[in-house]
Formats: structure tokens, C-alpha cells, sequence
């Protein structure tokens, strides 16, 4: 049994300046007193195509831990430009925000984050070269995130099966002041695909016209795209609810 259950999630400012800090405001329970301190990390995905441009954008330590409801704002700079190619900046990506316990990562929340140029520019020439960054704007799609939970031992004798599989949660959106507030909702446990890397897959290619929608079409569905932990390969298949959410956030 987890000791530690993430129960909301609020990505504030959003939309926001790609420059700008990520702030995600983090309520979580704890069920018994922790020995150590919960580490945690945001994680942005600089490319689809090479994960040597992933970028841990903050990692902090939170503790000691008092058993309850527990609420804090975890703030990350934004990603150094100069390690994501150029062709990467603008478009679909990925951003993590994981909680470890002695280094053993229990959680891990995947949001699909859309970067575009604020100014009118031609399609078939595209944005002016090089980006000014202070143009480009960031949307963070906070009502659909993707989360996995993965057993681990919270105890010094306390063991976890190896065959375990990591098991998938959707949040859903719960409005609040200051921020897009979800609730972590269960869903099917996962095998074998990594979660950085399919959300990519389902991805790749949108632009927000693609994706559609408007103020009087935002779907509702309670189908999940499966994802588990890790990978890269997350950007291909059309997600029209991710699509609506996404325009009704920028509007």
C-alpha cells in the first residue's frame, strides 16, 4: 500500500510566457510518519527524437512529512532554449512532475504542453528565424494529464513484487481560483509502453487547428490514452478532447 497518495493537482498561470516559471500547486496525503523526505522533480521533454535534450527543470526535497493533507506550490524555471533544437521549440511536448521516496520514484504526472508563436505568421514560411521568445506562449493542457503510479517499498523490510505492473490514473479537472484544479481518478493498470514516449506519439504532428474544438464542443470522454512510465515516442494520433480542452485553456 502507498503511503503517499497525490490527490490534486493545479497547474497556475496557464496560459503562460515560455519564459515564464512552471508553478504546480501539489496536495497530497500521507498516511503514516516517513523517515525521509519526499523528492520532487519537474522534467521537460526538449525532443521527441533524443532524450539527451530532457531537461530537470527543478528537483527539490519536501519534509519532514506530517501524516494528512499536505499542500505546497512546487515552482521550476523554464527550459534553457539553448538545449532544445530549433525545430523543437514550438509545438507539442511533454512536461513530468515525479515524487520519488529513497530514490525510488512512485508517482509520475505527464501533461501535454502546446508552445506557439503569439504573432500572425506565414504557414509555409513559418515563425521569423531566430524565435524571439518573448512571442512565444505556453499552454499547458492541465485538464487531461496522464499518471503513473509504480509499487515500491516504503519500509526497510518491506518488498514489492518485480512483476508488478505500473498502474495508469487519469486527474480530472476540478475547478478552483488561482489555477485548473484535478482530481487523480483510477483507471487500468499498464504494461510494457512508456509513458514520456506514447504520450509523444499521440502528439506528434498537432497543431491547434488540427485538434479543433471551441466554447460549445468540449468533449467529455472517459477514454484514456494508455501510457505507463518513461520512453520517447509520445506524438501521432489526433485527441480531439485534448484538443478542445487545449483551445478552450488558450481562450
Amino acid at each position: 500500500m502507498a503511503l503517499v497518495n497525490v490527490v490534486n493537482m493545479a497547474v497556475l498561470d496557464n496560459p503562460a510566457p515560455f519564459l515564464s516559471s512552471f508553478s504546480f500547486e501539489i496536495t497530497f496525503e500521507c498516511l503514516q510518519p516517513l523517515a525521509d523526505d519526499l523528492e520532487w522533480k519537474v522534467l521537460y521533454v526538449g525532443s521527441a527524437e533524443d532524450t539527451s535534450h530532457d531537461q530537470v527543470l527543478d528537483e527539490i526535497l519536501v519534509g519532514p512529512i506530517p501524516v494528512g493533507i499536505n499542500k505546497f506550490v512546487l515552482q521550476a524555471d523554464a527550459p534553457d532554449i539553448s538545449q532544445i533544437p530549433e525545430g523543437d521549440i514550438l509545438g507539442v511536448t511533454v512536461v513530468l512532475v515525479t515524487c520519488s521516496y529513497r530514490e525510488k520514484e512512485f508517482v509520475r504526472v505527464g501533461y501535454y504542453v502546446n508552445n506557439e508563436y503569439a504573432e500572425p505568421y506565414e504557414e509555409e514560411v513559418g515563425p521569423p528565424r531566430p524565435l524571439d521568445m518573448k512571442k512565444v506562449r505556453r499552454v499547458v493542457l492541465s485538464e487531461k494529464p496522464r499518471v503513473t503510479r509504480f509499487a515500491i517499498p516504503w519500509g526497510d523490510k518491506e518488498e514489492v513484487s518485480s512483476g508488478q505492473a505500473p498502474q495508469d490514473s487519469s486527474l480530472q479537472e476540478n475547478g478552483q481560483e488561482g489555477g485548473q484544479q484535478q482530481q487523480l481518478q483510477q483507471d487500468e493498470s499498464l504494461q510494457g509502453q512508456s509513458m514520456e514516449g506514447q504520450m509523444l506519439e499521440d502528439a506528434k504532428g498537432m497543431a491547434l487547428d488540427e485538434m479543433g474544438g471551441g466554447d460549445d464542443d468540449i468533449a467529455e470522454s472517459e477514454e484514456e490514452d494508455d501510457v505507463s512510465v518513461e520512453g520517447k515516442d509520445m506524438m501521432m494520433e489526433e485527441d480531439v478532447m485534448m484538443g478542445n480542452a487545449v483551445t478552450a485553456a488558450m481562450e
